[in-house]
């Protein structure tokens, strides 16, 4: 890869300078090696030379990595590593559960929804404690959320 650097900044700087991103040249180069080493050289070891140069592929993947580069650019983005971890975290508000009005589910329903929401038990764990099998329990997991969604739907209208 050496002997062909040169077709790799080329590549970049043809794309970066008219943009007005000279400075980022280098960098942008560097993750074009970047891209070519990952995955154990997966990138690199994909090259076919029956479908093209080496230098007309390198071009290739040093050209897109400049664009995406740029788009990034515009949009303001910044890489994930130049971001702050407390700007990724997210505040977590309480989830408050709607109240079901009594006698919207049957009491099968309503211990099928305990036991997969409340309780978080498998379908499988639930069938078993109900003594039911676990189609039942798809069954009337399936209609109670039916019912429920008619429900909020039309409190929505």
């Amino acid at each position: 890869m050496q002997g062909h650097a040169g077709v790799i900044f080329g590549a970049v700087r043809g794309q970066l300078v008219p943009a007005g991103r000279s400075d980022d040249v280098e960098d942008v180069v560097q993750e074009v090696f970047l891209k070519l080493c990952r995955n154990d050289f997966k990138l690199l070891r994909s090259y076919d030379p029956a479908r093209a140069k080496v230098t007309t592929w390198l071009t290739v993947i040093a050209t897109t990595t400049s664009i995406d580069h740029l788009r990034k650019q515009r949009a303001g983005q910044r890489s994930i590593e130049e971001v702050p971890e407390i700007a990724l975290s997210v505040e977590s508000e309480p989830v408050i559960a709607p109240k079901i009005p009594e006698g919207l589910l049957s009491a099968r329903q309503s211990a099928v929804m305990t036991l997969l929401y409340d309780k978080e038990m498998e379908v499988a764990e639930a069938a078993e404690l109900l003594g039911v099998d676990p189609q039942t329990v798809r069954s009337m997991h399936h209609k109670a959320l039916t019912k429920l969604r008619s429900h909020f739907q039309k409190e929505l209208e």
